[in-house]
């Protein structure tokens, strides 16, 4: 959580990369990751990475920012901003191919793709909406700009992945 907020701070608030970025230890994993940005109970930006090429001390930090800064849903995070801001980072497990009656709401992200179109939506998602399995599937394709009922057909994949999920908001008392 640190490395996420230190990084945005940084960003945000100076216009600079984060320079001290960890490299050993459980920063050295390859693992996915997600950060999601909440100011109060509004969702302010989510960017993550899946299938990461570098540390997970890169990915959260690129992560961060582009959250931040760069995610084409809503504005830049402005610096007065910044006492508000909630952060949550998502961490993924290796996406694997998963049939639509063992998808757990609450325990389960969704990867739908076919083609060059794909869409992720992270478990809490699906809780937070009150998605049944179905439904979350559905709206698992919309994000992936195909139709809701694409993840019937044969040539569209279909992947589950668990999260540890970290959040500071217990923290800052919201």
């Amino acid at each position: 959580m640190q490395l996420a907020r230190q990084a945005v701070v940084q960003a945000v608030a100076h216009g600079q990369m984060l320079q001290a970025i960890p490299a050993t230890g459980f920063f050295s994993q390859h693992r996915g990751v997600f950060v999601t940005l909440h100011i109060g109970k509004r969702l302010r930006g989510c960017i993550g990475v899946v299938e990461p090429d570098e540390s997970l001390a890169d990915c959260v930090v690129r992560s961060a920012i582009s959250a931040a800064q760069k995610d084409p849903r809503f504005p830049a995070i402005r610096p007065d901003e910044l006492p508000d801001l909630h952060i949550e980072l998502s961490l993924l497990s290796p996406p694997r191919p998963i049939r639509p009656e063992e998808i757990e709401v609450g325990r389960h992200g969704l990867l739908v793709s076919r083609g060059r179109q794909r869409g992720l939506l992270l478990p809490q998602v699906a809780v937070e909406h009150h998605f049944g399995p179905e439904q979350f599937l559905a709206e698992t394709c919309r994000k992936a700009g195909l139709p809701a009922n694409a993840w019937r057909d044969a040539d569209t994949k279909i992947l589950g992945f668990t999260c540890e999920i970290f959040s500071d908001r217990a923290s800052r008392n919201s």
